[in-house]
């Protein structure tokens, strides 16, 4: 009799603890959308009712688990990743900025013009917490105001400074490189020097041109809006894309918390084609991707031939993600395949060397697993995930753009043949395995303890309320300047006014 009320009241108690959850990941990269689909399905599987905002339809259906499918910004975003080694390769830093803006805003506005977005805005739904992607995209942190939820974001890149001012969390440029250069810390000073001019490139874009036009999205398509400034301050918690196993200690207040690898899925079995292939090659397994957004067939030919002459001169086996059927002039020593189990591959014991563009992904995944790396970064963050990675001893980096068969082949040579490489990231493999609880249970954790806080105050730092000047001490610093030259103007009084009494005092003893 016991067992079976235990067994009514069961799904009871799960209700009562489950929340709806509204998740916002419409960006067309699937690399920044499989993030936030991993934490969204591991709500749902413990029992929450998710409602998430995709670009990537689902192949079967999910418990707890429904989707609103955007596929209005999947086809432009196509067309965009065909420019990527000819024009994206060569921004400099601030168009880097000004591209990755730009994108925020173009596809922020067609997400909040979907008729079926509209509907969701128009409808009597409730949700007790949003989940936004946060990527030049402060436009729909709207969604937190208009369902009155407390609103958490999620970073898919290391630590990037633009998220520090909306919750006063301190990131100087002395120390905390930005975004989009290739720098690592400490800095020299004439990186110190290079980084401040893009620390403040960065906050006059960002306050003069991306949110001003995010606060025209907001005016546009919600109803009643609020002002941009209401909600970009308002984040209850940002959980990054980041670890001290792969970039520099930065300062974090309690509601940044980082989670980097808690995107790595347990390893399956190899298919038995696969696995045989890698336990035969003796010499080892150099495994190359380029990613999901950049596939390698869009490579100019030069490129190619640079790449194919300098694996035909290796002994180790070269497993090629590689997007075509036929790769003409490829060596016996190269395997190509349209898709690879990336993960699967990377624990393999036989795996020397991943060479990568350098995407924050897979850079994590070769960390997880002790893999050295080669990169060859393209656009985005790759360049400034790569500058970690070499200052950290466990791999090198040559740029696209001074891609070369002798560069390429002097970089392969040095980490296949040096095992300080395999040593150092090792190493730091230890230290991202060595933490208190597994990264995708640290992220629910901080989500279901915002919920139950109902945003929680408590964690928002007072530092979001301050001006500028008042935040960088300016007031503080005038009122202290004034001060000192008041007191020195009236010490310079007082001094005149003394020693002219004094001097009329001797003029009339004298007489």
């Amino acid at each position: 009799m016991l067992l079976k009320v235990i067994v009514i009241l069961l799904p009871l108690i799960h209700a009562a603890k489950s929340v709806r959850i509204l998740g916002v990941f419409p960006y067309p990269a699937y690399s920044h959308y499989q993030l936030g689909d991993k934490i969204l399905k591991e709500l749902a599987r413990r029992g929450h009712n998710v409602t998430v905002i995709s670009p990537y339809a689902e192949d079967k259906p999910v418990n707890n688990f429904q989707q609103i499918l955007l596929t209005n910004t999947i086809a432009e975003a196509r067309g965009l990743k065909k420019d990527l080694f000819t024009i994206h390769s060569k921004l400099s830093p601030l168009e880097k900025i000004w591209t990755v803006d730009t994108l925020g805003i173009t596809f922020s506005e067609k997400t909040l013009n979907d008729s079926k977005v509209q509907a969701l805005l128009k409808s009597n739904a409730e949700f007790d917490a949003v989940i936004v992607h946060q990527f030049a995209t402060e436009a729909y942190k709207g969604f937190c105001y208009h369902f009155k939820a407390p609103c958490i974001s999620v970073v898919t890149m290391l630590a990037p400074n633009w998220i520090n001012p909306q919750m006063g969390n301190p990131g100087p440029p002395s120390y905390v490189p930005e975004l989009f250069v290739d720098l690592s810390s400490p800095m020299s000073f004439l990186e110190r020097c290079y980084n401040t001019f893009a620390f403040l490139a960065v906050a006059l874009v960002t306050h003069l041109y991306t949110l001003p036009k995010h606060n025209q999205l907001l005016q546009t398509y919600f109803p009643n809006p609020p002002n941009i400034y209401d909600v970009y301050y308002n984040s209850s918690l940002i959980l990054v894309n980041s670890h001290l196993s792969i970039n520099s200690p930065v300062p974090s207040l309690p509601n940044i918390i980082d989670v980097a690898g808690y995107h790595v899925n347990e390893p399956k079995p190899l298919p038995d084609e696969l696995r045989n292939l890698m336990d035969r090659a003796k010499n080892g397994i150099v495994y190359f991707s380029m990613g999901s957004n950049l596939q390698s067939k869009d490579m100019p030919v030069d490129k190619l031939n640079m790449l194919l002459s300098a694996f035909a001169k290796l002994d180790q086996t070269v497993l090629w993600k590689w997007e075509d059927e036929n790769l003409v002039g490829k060596s016996e020593n190269i395997v190509i395949r349209k898709w690879w189990p990336q993960q699967d591959i990377l624990v393999h014991p036989n795996v020397k060397l991943f060479m990568t563009h350098g995407g924050l992904l897979s850079t994590i995944e070769a960390v997880y697993h002790g893999v050295p790396i080669l990169g060859i970064p393209v656009f985005g963050d790759q360049e400034t995930n790569l500058a970690s990675v070499v200052k950290g001893g466990y791999g090198l980096s040559v740029h696209y753009n001074e891609l070369s068969e002798d560069a390429l082949s002097v970089a392969l040579e040095e980490l296949l043949k040096n095992p300080t490489y395999s040593r150092n990231v090792k190493q730091r493999s230890k230290i991202m395995h060595d933490q208190p609880m597994r990264p995708l249970d640290t992220a629910i954790y901080w989500i279901e303890y915002v919920i139950r806080y109902q945003g929680a105050d408590h964690l928002k730092s007072v530092a979001r309320s301050l001006s500028w000047y008042q935040y960088f001490l300016l007031d503080v610093i005038l009122a202290s300047i004034v001060l000192v030259y008041l007191l020195m103007y009236l010490t310079k009084c007082l001094f005149h006014f003394v020693t002219k009494n004094v001097n009329s005092i001797k003029g009339k003893h004298k007489v």
